[in-house]
């Protein structure tokens, strides 16, 4: 068979060895023919390194000629940017040092005896404390690492300004619902505008229902029951709250109030957020005039001096019909305040005269038998908190049958018999007549809890609260032990920092002591993360050594 290559008739001959040396191309021969029939590749010649060297006209910076002179913004840029690099290192070297410091002395620091002995399981080393215990007490060793506080610093002021954004969005939605003719931010107005559209115009295909328009004001048909002013409004106190639930979902709730001096009503208002950039502000607590529901001042309206961080503000359940299901199942709606605008109260309360009555009196001696009766059960909780407060929330749980919440008298008595929390019959007689106002014969077992035991300040519970939120993304209202385990980090705890545990230790001590509170095995319920730390909280006195243990482990 004979062959052409472009052209050029080829004999078929066999390929011939490559024999390594440069020979001339036939007549009538390609490069690419001689490439098949010359599989190998040619030699590659060898690289000088030598003269890869950049030359000395090329090592010098060239200058373009006519450049301007710079600017004086830009030298100030500079300078700033000079001054911020050389504080950095400044902190990063004092944090080195720091660092260095703290490992030396941490060998010679008590927690460290501690914490030593409950990795080696030592049963009785500590009077009468378990290995559950001394494995919770790890838990404040997050309370001697300084740096944290440093290097969060950037974070919260991010988190200042976040909320302080939060704060306008709110106290501009609310201005603009009492100041126009209806609430606008009322999602319920919609359907009786549409209803009402609908019984007097025809459907027009052109024009889209109300829901789906840009709302304005004088497209708000329906008229409230005063006419205020901007002036008349702007006399409030501004104040953030929180549900008082077990119900992590309720109780994660972003609340925000207001209350009007000018005709003593109040209203609250729930934030809510969708994803990174999508936000809605709906009425939680409609505007009016409202009154204590418990307590002494039961039947008493709500004044400035109610308005306290830590005062508690109580609202019958059936009064609000567009409250979520699972708060309408408890009679009482308790929301408790955790921060408030302590300037414009300031303001406030020197314009406005409210004088003393007896019942002021009678509160603050109620308190004082409380405290007594608080601080005497924290001197017994002191190292064993978390186990006996988890286990009490279990127990007192358990003994709630018909789930309503409420216990009375003898089964408190026996939780704390059961639990070995002494308490003398005098002053729990004198506790139980606080508690049960009403006297119907039974109390709450988580407001005797918080009223007998005590419970964290709200600074502190808003970052459990935060730690809880970081972990239940869905707000289900409870959190599965596999994305504990993923989001709890161990890495900076001191002993892991020092070599004498490792991070799994850590982390195993940690979830062994958390699912010793946990009703279900494989799940915990915001209730039950708040009993841990607030066992946790009783053995430290310092807030910015409780805020550690939860911010470095959490991220927070």
């Amino acid at each position: 068979m004979e062959l052409e290559v472009k052209g050029i008739a080829a004999s078929p001959s066999q390929t011939q060895p490559f024999s390594g040396r440069k020979k001339p191309l036939r007549q009538g021969w390609t490069s690419r023919s001689w490439a098949i029939q010359n599989p190998c590749l040619p030699v590659v010649p060898r690289l000088d390194l030598a003269s890869l060297i950049d030359s000395a006209d090329e090592e010098q910076d060239v200058i373009p000629e006519n450049l301007p002179a710079p600017t004086d913004k830009y030298k100030l840029k500079y300078q700033q940017y000079e001054t911020e690099m050389k504080e950095a290192y400044k902190q990063y070297s004092q944090r080195k040092a720091e660092k260095a410091k703290s490992n030396v002395t941490h060998q010679q620091s008590p927690r460290k005896r501690i914490n030593d002995e409950c990795v080696q399981g030592e049963e009785v080393i500590m009077g009468d404390l378990t290995t559950l215990d001394r494995k919770a007490l790890l838990q404040q060793g997050y309370a001697d690492n300084r740096y944290s506080a440093q290097r969060s610093t950037r974070k919260s002021d991010a988190e200042i300004v976040a909320a302080e954004k939060k704060k306008q969005t709110v106290a501009e939605q609310v201005m603009i619902d009492h100041l126009s003719r209806a609430v606008i931010s009322d999602p319920e107005q919609n359907v009786t505008i549409e209803k009402e559209e609908s019984a007097s115009v025809l459907p027009d295909a052109r024009r889209a229902p109300l829901r789906f328009r840009r709302r304005a004001l004088h497209e708000t048909k329906i008229r409230t029951h005063s006419t205020l002013t901007e002036n008349m409004l702007s006399h409030k106190v501004q104040f953030d709250g929180r549900i008082i639930s077990r119900n992590g979902h309720d109780a994660c709730r972003e609340l925000i109030g207001f209350f009007f001096t000018h005709d003593q009503s109040l209203t609250v208002y729930e934030y809510r957020q969708f994803g990174k950039n999508r936000t809605n502000v709906l009425p939680f607590i409609q505007k009016n005039v409202y009154s204590h529901q418990r307590g002494r001042r039961k039947g008493k309206q709500y004044q400035l001096g109610d308005f306290y961080i830590g005062g508690n503000l109580t609202f019958l359940s059936s009064d609000h019909p567009r409250l979520p299901e699972s708060i309408r199942e408890n009679t009482l709606l308790i929301l408790r305040i955790t921060n408030i605008d302590q300037i414009a109260l300031d303001s406030l309360k020197a314009d406005s005269v409210e004088r003393e009555d007896d019942i002021t009196s009678q509160e603050a001696s109620d308190k004082l038998v409380l405290k007594a009766v608080q601080d005497m059960l924290k001197e017994q909780l002191r190292n064993r908190g978390v186990r006996i407060l988890t286990g009490l929330g279990k127990y007192l749980q358990q003994l709630d049958k018909e789930g309503n919440g409420l216990l009375d008298k003898a089964d408190f008595k026996q939780a704390l018999k059961v639990f070995h929390l002494e308490v003398s019959e005098n002053d729990f007689e004198s506790s139980w007549l606080i508690l049960n106002g009403n006297g119907n014969g039974k109390v709450d077992y988580g407001e005797f809890k918080r009223a007998v035991i005590g419970e964290m300040n709200e600074y502190r519970k808003s970052f459990v609260r935060k730690a809880f939120m970081k972990l239940d993304f869905n707000k289900t209202g409870s959190v599965s032990i596999i994305d504990i385990r993923k989001c709890y980090c161990a890495k900076e705890h001191p002993q892991v920092i020092s070599g004498h545990s490792t991070e799994e230790e850590i982390k195993s001590s940690f979830l062994e002591t958390l699912k010793d509170a946990c009703s279900k095995s494989d799940e915990v319920s915001y209730g039950e993360f708040e009993d841990f730390y607030e066992g946790l909280s009783i053995g430290i006195a310092d807030d910015e050594d409780f805020v550690n243990v939860l911010r470095i482990p959490w991220g927070i």
